[in-house]
């Protein structure tokens, strides 16, 4: 079992619900994991349950042992594929940048090459002795970008 057959066995029907894969790997002892996520929405315990299902239909324990795990994509991990940033837009996103800087920034959009962000920074206007909040939409190519991730509010 590989991640080809996988893919075409059920990428169709995953699809056609919504979803998208943001990771999937198969270990040498047939150990099989599938991150998925929702286009809009959540992907939930029953997501993941339906997925599961699906799998086992396009696999028989039978003919070849396996394990699997199917899980959503997690809200602490970084984006790995283009339809979590484009998810992402109009999100405030954490963005972690080559050089160290993070930013808690609004996606504002995302071309498969940069992502432009929005968000405020303190600064020091020339001639001013105090720092003042000024709003900021900048451009940055993905190669210095280290990390994008959802960012979670708590009230």
């Amino acid at each position: 079992m590989n991640i080809i057959e996988i893919k075409d066995a059920i990428e169709e029907e995953i699809v056609a619900r919504g979803w998208f894969f943001v990771d999937l790997t198969v270990s040498k002892d047939n150990d099989v994991c599938l991150s998925l996520e929702a286009r809009k929405g959540n992907f939930g315990l029953d997501d993941c349950a339906a997925v599961s299902a699906l799998f086992e239909a396009a696999f028989d324990r039978e003919k070849e042992d396996y394990s699997l795990t199917v899980s959503s994509a997690g809200l602490d991990q970084p984006f790995k594929v283009p339809q979590q940033f484009e998810k992402a837009v109009g999100d405030k996103v954490e963005v972690s940048l080559k050089g160290g800087k993070r930013l808690v920034a609004k996606l504002e959009a995302y071309d498969g090459q940069s992502i432009t962000l929005r968000y405020e920074s303190l600064e020091k206007p020339e001639g001013s002795k105090k720092k003042v909040r000024i709003e900021k939409c900048e451009n940055f190519p993905l190669d210095q970008v280290n990390a994008v991730r959802p960012y979670v509010e708590f009230e």
